[in-house]
């Protein structure tokens, strides 16, 4: 993906928290249990730290181009659709066999830290 995809892309994903922030603060709030909600906030509030990620590594990738940026990019997206995804799936449907696919998406959101880490690490002083 381009720095300019990345940071487009970052930018659909952090609205798209901003919306089921609300949704769970407005439509959710009567229908589920407390927990339940705070488990729904958790997913948009990750979502949101990792759109803004995915922003962060459209930055990168123009400043130090290399895979590592999008190695990042491509955790970070994962780690949404995986840890946010299973959170919200789970409190939607009541599955709660869902929450083991959780720890996938925490997974990947660390390794895209670290790939974005890299990336700069390893990039030419310039």
């Amino acid at each position: 993906m381009t720095s300019r995809q990345l940071v487009a892309l970052g930018a659909a994903i952090a609205g798209l928290s901003v919306a089921a922030g609300a949704f769970g603060a407005h439509a959710l709030r009567a229908r589920l249990e407390p927990g339940d909600l705070l488990v729904f906030e958790t997913a948009a509030r990750y979502q949101m730290y990792h759109g803004l990620a995915l922003i962060a590594a459209g930055w990168v990738a123009d400043r130090w181009p290399g895979p590592l940026a999008s190695a990042a990019a491509w955790c970070f997206l994962l780690g949404v659709v995986l840890f946010s995804g299973s959170l919200y799936a789970l409190t939607l449907s009541g599955v709660r066999m869902l929450g083991a696919i959780t720890p996938l998406g925490g997974v990947a959101f660390l390794a895209g830290w670290a790939c974005l880490a890299l990336a700069a690490l390893r990039a030419d002083a310039t």
